[in-house]
């Protein structure tokens, strides 16, 4: 039975379309349940990644925090290709930047990006970052997303606008904390002259986030290159947020990818 199948509360809330309630996350019993859970789902997300190709060369990270360790973090390998990746090649990090569990490098920049985040953010489970095209175009404006679609909602007053140390390698952790700081409280950063960062409490959500705010960067790009987009009136802007914006929203759309791997590349959980 897969998550999908298994539909239990989420923070009290369990939405609602004519009287049947959609799917929630299911509880997990143990530590060592909930850590297969997250390292699935890393390895999930990263092909998934992979499979859109907004992964290029061995830049691009995605972390997911430990359940009984809090300032440790699993991370794909630095090097290694997101479509092939399998819940085995995971890596774990602690707070000093060590591989303590697996035998593969960490990406200098996964830990100095990362830890900052998590250190910063104790209700982030898991963090994404890759030098997709759109986004990293995009963060060269040194603009903010603009909300000219249903889309582009979902990221009402919550993307950050980082400046500082865009077009540098992210090697030292206090840049990492810098970003981490300027992400605030928000789902999503978009650092100029470098790319976008998303953030969830889960890998789910994350994963969704960081695809989702590629293409709502993509379709400005492309809106402001036809013309002048009209801009979606506040409220709206809100409601839309309140429909697709909360975490519940994030981690459901990434359930179709979810489905389409257990049925194409079921190996992602070796």
């Amino acid at each position: 039975m897969t998550d999908l199948e298994s539909p239990t509360d989420l923070g009290g809330f369990q939405p609602e379309f004519n009287d049947v309630a959609f799917p929630t996350p299911p509880a997990r019993a143990t530590v060592e349940e909930e850590r297969l859970h997250r390292k699935q789902r890393l390895a999930g997300g990263l092909r998934i990644l992979g499979r859109l190709r907004l992964a290029e060369g061995v830049a691009g990270h995605v972390t997911v925090r430990d359940p009984e360790f809090p300032d440790h973090f699993w991370v794909n390998p630095f090097g290694r290709n997101f479509k092939y990746l399998r819940v085995s090649d995971l890596i774990c990090v602690n707070d000093k930047g060590e591989v303590v569990i697996g035998d593969q490098p960490v990406n200098t920049a996964a830990f100095a990006i990362h830890s900052g985040i998590h250190s910063t953010r104790p209700d982030v489970v898991a963090a994404a970052h890759c030098h997709s095209m759109y986004g990293r175009t995009f963060s060269a404006l040194g603009q903010p997303l603009k909300m000219i679609s249903q889309d582009a909602t979902a990221f009402y007053n919550d993307v950050a606008l980082f400046a500082d140390g865009g077009g540098a390698v992210v090697l030292d952790p206090a840049a990492g904390k810098k970003m981490a700081e300027s992400l605030g409280d928000k789902k999503a950063l978009i650092h100029q002259n470098h790319g976008l960062v998303t953030v969830g409490e889960s890998v789910d959500s994350a994963i969704w986030w960081f695809v989702l705010l590629e293409r709502c960067c993509q379709s400005q790009l492309v809106a402001e290159a036809a013309g002048t987009p009209i801009v979606v009136a506040d409220e709206l802007a809100q409601a839309g947020y309140d429909q697709q914006g909360l975490e519940w929203a994030g981690w459901f759309q990434f359930q179709p990818w979810w489905e389409e791997l257990l049925r194409e590349e079921p190996d992602f959980l070796d």
